[in-house]
């Protein structure tokens, strides 16, 4: 199957590895690009001593331009949404890293379970823009939060010449939608938009239902979700018609 993988480049190339070992014809389609504040995350970490949580690898990512300067901080508490985002804690050195399974409303709930009575408000590490969940359900549950902001996402705009590759000339079998934000921005693409025909034979798989209700009206017949939020569930997607 011809495959697009819209996610970021850094993330977007481990993807298009596995598609590629899968069997499928991958295509990356980066919409997005992550620019780090790290001056940010250096501020929130020394002025804070308790839990840290996560719900991008990005936020990691702008911990690991730190360098020698996030070693003080690696025993603390870190919690992440998915595996691959605790992953990439561990493997930056966080010793103790507890990950939910779910979205940001899971994240929420993990914590307040784990860190029952905290009077210190939990450092979230963000960026922008972002999904509303983790913080509403910390809203909800009174789990203080202090959110800092240490990276943000710049859109990037393909080319009529790689969609018209990749939609007409040959079509996609498929489309791989990680982010509610990644599919608005796909379908309002000025191309895609001149030429809706493009998107008629093709799948859209996403992460989430929230995700889902992004895709037109028109087109919500071919778009399918994951049974989990993780990514081994949006691949087991292509498998199944």
């Amino acid at each position: 199957m011809r495959v697009v993988v819209t996610r970021p480049q850094h993330s977007g190339e481990r993807t298009v590895r596995r598609l590629t070992e899968m069997g499928h014809e991958a295509l990356s389609l980066p919409l997005s690009e992550p620019v780090h504040d790290v001056e940010a995350a250096r501020q929130a970490l020394s002025e804070t001593q308790d839990a840290i949580a996560v719900t991008s690898a990005e936020a990691i990512r702008a911990l690991a331009a730190l360098g020698q300067n996030i070693a003080p901080h690696l025993g603390r508490p870190l919690f992440a949404v998915g595996k691959a985002t605790a992953k990439e804690a561990r493997d930056l050195g966080f010793t103790n890293v507890l990950a939910s399974e779910g979205s940001g409303i899971e994240l929420a709930e993990l914590i307040a379970r784990s860190q029952a009575g905290m009077r210190q408000p939990l450092l979230y590490l963000a960026g922008s823009p972002r999904a509303a969940g983790f913080e509403t359900r910390s809203m909800e549950l009174k789990m203080p939060l202090r959110t800092v902001e240490c990276y943000h996402m710049l859109d990037i705009v393909p080319d009529d010449a790689a969609l018209r590759k990749f939609f007409v000339d040959i079509r996609a079998d498929a489309v791989l939608l990680y982010s509610r934000q990644t599919a608005l921005r796909f379908f309002s693409l000025p191309f895609l938009l001149k030429h809706p025909y493009a998107l008629a034979p093709t799948r859209f798989l996403c992460l989430s239902e929230a995700i889902a209700d992004a895709v037109p009206a028109l087109l919500r017949a071919h778009a399918d979700i994951a049974a989990m939020p993780d990514e081994d569930s949006l691949l087991a997607l292509l498998t199944t018609e």
